[in-house]
């Protein structure tokens, strides 16, 4: 083997050190940005639920008890009426309709993250149509 092979070899196994030290740095840096993120992420969620909380409790605290009874009594009159309309609709729908109704649920579930999505896409196409037909 001849002294300028020799020296390739040794040129390529440093250029192969350095490569991999790049690539494990780059995993370390990458792992602790995860985390940041994550306790970050944590530590936002924490505020909005405490600020959520508290407007809650400054809503229910300033609200009247009678004007709470009556919210809770339309409440349960709305809720006994959908049940009521949800199940007529069910009796009065023919078979092979709730059947299809079925599978499109079942499809529905197994697929939320494209509906979804799709859904967040849909929002947020009103949205800005909505906010550039009010600058008109």
């Amino acid at each position: 083997m001849t002294a300028l092979a020799q020296k390739r070899r040794i040129a390529q196994a440093g250029a192969d050190n350095a490569k991999t030290d790049i690539k494990a740095r780059t995993k370390e840096k990458t792992l602790a940005m995860k985390q940041q993120t994550a306790e970050k992420t944590s530590l936002i969620a924490d505020q909005i639920r405490e600020k959520a909380e508290q407007a809650a409790r400054l809503v229910r605290d300033n609200t009247p008890y009678s004007v709470r009874d009556k919210t809770a009594q339309a409440a349960a009159q709305v809720w006994g009426g959908a049940t009521r309309a949800g199940q007529y609709a069910v009796d009065m729908t023919p078979d092979p309709l709730l059947e299809k109704a079925g599978h499109a649920t079942a499809a529905a579930r197994g697929n939320r993250t494209p509906l979804l999505v799709a859904g967040a896409a849909i929002i947020a196409l009103v949205l800005v149509r909505r906010s550039r037909a009010r600058r008109r």
